[in-house]
Parts: structure tokens; C-alpha cells; sequence
């Protein structure tokens, strides 16, 4: 791999790496949303949520189209759940053999 390409990647698992963008993709599992649904349903300020969504997006994550006044997102490529579901997938074997995280789990 290339330099660049290691960064490409590196921008991707960034945008994807952090609670709120995470909450936002898990919302975003089941389809397109606007933002004025994504952000209460989230419980976060819309500005914020407007800031993650514009990272995201740039960084390739999301797709972005208006319709009058509302912006909608959509999960650009399915492969992002993919990498989500994976995490979650390691997060449980580490719970197995991690007592204290299977409690928080």
C-alpha cells in the first residue's frame, strides 16, 4: 500500500471512529433520514450533527441531497455497517474474556 492509500483509509475509520458519528450511522441503517429527524432522535444539538454529517460525507461515508429545504443523508456504501457490525463482533469476544466489560455490555 501507498502512503496515500494509508491515509484514505486512516480518513474513513476517523470519520467512522466516534460516538455521535456512530449513533448517526446506526440511524442511518435503516435508510435515509433527514436531519431534522436524525438530530432528536440522537438527542444532540442540530449544529452538532450538522457538522458530523458534513465530515462524514466528505470522507466518502455519506450521501447528501436536498429536497426543498430539508437535506437528507444516506449511507454512502454498505460496507461502513460491515466494518460497524465487525466492531461490535470484537467488542464481544474481548466481553468473553473480560469480565468487567461484560457487565458494562
Amino acid at each position: 500500500m501507498t502512503e496515500l492509500t494509508d491515509t484514505l483509509r486512516a480518513d474513513i475509520l476517523r470519520a467512522i471512529a466516534q460516538e455521535t458519528r456512530l449513533s448517526i450511522l446506526e440511524l442511518l441503517r435503516d435508510g435515509e433520514r433527514c436531519v431534522c429527524e436524525i438530530f432528536p432522535a440522537i438527542g444532540q444539538e442540530q449544529s452538532n450533527v450538522s457538522r458530523h454529517l458534513n465530515m462524514m460525507q466528505k470522507a466518502g461515508i455519506l450521501t447528501r441531497r436536498k429536497d426543498g429545504l430539508k437535506i437528507f443523508y444516506a449511507i454512502k456504501h454498505s460496507e461502513v455497517l460491515t466494518i460497524i457490525d465487525m466492531a461490535e463482533a470484537i467488542m464481544k469476544h474481548e466481553a468473553g474474556s473480560r469480565h468487567d466489560l461484560l457487565r458494562a455490555i
